[in-house]
């Protein structure tokens, strides 16, 4: 039905999808968590936060799960490349995303201050870690990561964790904690008693400015601070998947594809106008602060995801050796084989979704949980 270069082009676009779907499903989880001891005060708030997540924060990690498997079966050498250099901070992520759960079951195993604050930390380590790092991994995308093919491509990689840390990077993480800080604190206004659900209007807004100077800065910093990556003569778009089989030339603009894709503005301008929403509709403490805040991750996302087009992971040691969405796929027969299941299933997980956060809407007061007597 579709040629090996739409199918490219719909599994680039599906794996930016998913991570959307990541961040917004997962991330107000992480910005509940990281903001546990900001928003509650009392441990009875604190359950209130957690109550909000509860129900659906497993069922929102099948985002994660989605993105990882798309990675790994439709862009075989991206997955391979990056879990392999990028070890250490995957690891990381990994390590965090293992200890929430813990985190969320072992915290009200014993009813004790000392033992709830431990397991309190625990969370917010977790929330904090996975959006900064997530961020950093994002900015080092445009600086080119220090990996390189050799003639039978096979990968060697010549950095350290450290390196990852490059200022633009750091900058990158802070749009990411930031980002979705807000989006956490726009979820606790909508669902968390109205105490708390005050300082997370309070929160969200101070949130939301940060995201902006953060996002406005890193523009600027990319724009005349970060040499671009492009492919240099002809684009073979329906080719074999090796990535040596083209030139690259460095030092033009990361906008430049803005340039030749002027739609492609809509994505920085929908998360600037979503974060505006959310100042102006945050102190209603109403579902439209999260659909704005939902609308800020995405246009971040593809604002990024539409700047490194066609790359995937650029490589700073041989920039022939970098990944591009029509030399790092798998065979055409793969992608068209799973897209016919994404077509079947992803439809299914939305609808199920929709129908669990219907069934559980609703704001989570502290009676409810004095009544209640959950103790997480």
């Amino acid at each position: 039905m579709f040629d090996y270069e739409s199918l490219r082009l719909i599994w680039w676009a599906l794996l930016g999808i998913l991570f959307i779907g990541f961040a917004i499903m997962d991330g107000f989880d992480f910005g509940i968590a990281a903001l546990l001891r900001v928003l509650g005060r009392t441990d009875d708030e604190r359950l209130v936060l957690l109550e909000t997540i509860e129900p659906t924060w497993e069922g929102n990690q099948v985002w994660f799960v989605l993105a990882g498997g798309a990675t790994f079966a439709a862009w075989p050498q991206l997955y391979a490349v990056s879990f392999s250099g990028m070890y250490l901070a995957i690891f990381l992520v990994l390590v965090a995303l293992i200890l929430r759960p813990v985190g969320f079951n072992f915290r009200g195993k014993v009813h004790d201050p000392r033992w709830r604050a431990l397991w309190d930390g625990v969370l917010i380590a977790s929330g904090v870690v996975v959006m900064l790092i997530s961020g950093v991994a994002f900015g080092n995308l445009f600086l080119g990561v220090p990996f390189q093919f050799d003639n039978d491509l096979r990968m060697s990689w010549h950095g350290s964790f450290f390196e990852l840390l490059h200022p633009f990077a750091l900058v990158a993480g802070l749009v990411s904690l930031s980002m979705l800080l807000a989006h956490g604190a726009c979820w606790a206004a909508y669902k968390a008693d109205h105490v708390v659900a005050d300082r997370a209007v309070r929160i969200a807004r101070w949130a939301t400015l940060a995201y902006v100077l953060f996002y406005i800065l890193a523009g600027i910093w990319l724009a005349y601070g970060v040499p671009g990556f492009a492919i240099a003569g002809p684009v073979v778009t329906d080719g074999v998947s090796n990535p040596l089989y083209k030139q690259v030339a460095v030092g033009s603009s990361w906008f430049a594809s803005y340039m030749q894709h002027p739609w492609f503005w809509l994505a920085p301008v929908l998360g600037v106008v979503g974060a505006i929403g959310v100042q102006l509709s945050v102190a209603r403490k109403n579902l439209a602060c999260f659909i704005w805040s939902s609308l800020m991750v995405t246009g971040t996302i593809l604002s990024a995801g539409f700047a490194l087009f066609p790359f995937l992971l650029p490589s700073r040691l041989d920039p022939r050796s970098s990944l591009t969405v029509w030399d790092a796929s798998s065979s055409k027969g793969t992608l068209g084989l799973m897209l016919a299941m994404a077509v079947i299933f992803m439809p299914i997980i939305i609808i199920y979704t929709s129908w669990v956060y219907r069934v559980v809407r609703g704001r989570v007061t502290l009676e409810h949980v004095r009544q209640s007597g959950h103790g997480y």
